[in-house]
């Protein structure tokens, strides 16, 4: 059976940072496919997007595409422009509300521990400190709501950002092509059996 992927997101989907090979997405559908799976992806992430562009501008047509399998990943850029708690955990309830009927394995991650990124050093603290954790709280709720998959790229990053200095691209907010490598690294094992009991 053929896996129709469609990613939802951020520049972390688009592959900013990269040199070569995309976001997580493209190296998450190649480890499925070096499995042996047929897959093909739909990649609608957006650079600079916040949970409200996901709603307008991409779950329409990730709904018309029939996925079997979506990934979210978004709330960095929420964090930096200041979304209210309330209004991202609506918005993701919203985006999940309509992905369900789509009977698509649904997986988001979390936001990762951005106050240990170089870039953190040069915005006010107050955009990420007693912010992130709270957003994570929203979509692990969410998620057990509505039965969503969640990858918890924020512990794994308190691990492996302050051991992997070349986790970031050069512009101390973006992964590199091995930070995005890690990534998809992190998302196989929960996305794996998702797929291949379809």
């Amino acid at each position: 059976m053929s896996i129709t992927y469609v990613a939802l997101g951020d520049s972390s989907a688009v592959g900013v940072g990269a040199s070569r090979g995309g976001g997580y997405p493209e190296r998450l559908a190649s480890r499925l496919r070096q499995l042996g799976l047929s897959l093909g992806l739909t990649n609608l992430g957006m650079s600079g997007a916040v949970i409200r562009d996901v709603f307008t501008s991409q779950l329409k047509r990730a709904v018309a595409t029939q996925p079997t399998l979506v990934t979210l990943g978004i709330g960095t850029n929420d964090l930096w422009r200041g979304t209210s708690l309330e209004d991202f955990r609506d918005e993701l309830d919203r985006i999940v509300r309509r992905l369900k009927p789509t009977g698509a394995s649904l997986v988001a991650v979390n936001v990762p521990d951005m106050a240990l990124a170089p870039v953190a050093r040069m915005v006010p603290s107050h955009l990420y400190e007693g912010r992130i954790e709270p957003f994570n709280e929203a979509i692990s709720a969410v998620a057990r709501t509505h039965g969503m998959h969640v990858v918890d790229l924020y512990s794994a990053s308190r691990e492996f950002i302050p051991q992997r200095p070349d986790f970031f691209s050069f512009d101390g907010f973006h992964p590199s092509d091995a930070g995005y490598e890690q990534w998809a690294d992190l998302m196989l094992p929960t996305v794996r059996p998702l797929v291949e009991r379809r």
